[in-house]
């Protein structure tokens, strides 16, 4: 979802709740695992960017990591 969110296109606001849901739960879990970033961020007069700016790095990477775990599977499965 963040890639189209990128883009400009529009959402409903069942998918945006989701997407700020998301993001919040994100936020704790960065916060939790690396308090010295928290902290760095913390207060900052564009606090917000930053943290979307990682949440956005993150989904990327992630979206990634999964095509390139289903490639992996479906070339090993044509192989099989």
């Amino acid at each position: 979802m963040a890639k189209p969110i990128k883009e400009g296109l529009s959402y409903s606001q069942k998918d945006i709740m989701e997407l700020l849901i998301d993001f919040s739960s994100f936020k704790d879990r960065v916060e939790k695992k690396f308090r010295d970033v928290a902290r760095e961020l913390e207060g900052k007069p564009n606090e917000h960017d930053l943290w979307v700016s990682l949440y956005m790095i993150s989904t990327d990477y992630s979206e990634e990591a999964v095509n390139k775990r289903t490639k992996v599977e479906s070339s090993v499965q044509k192989v099989s």
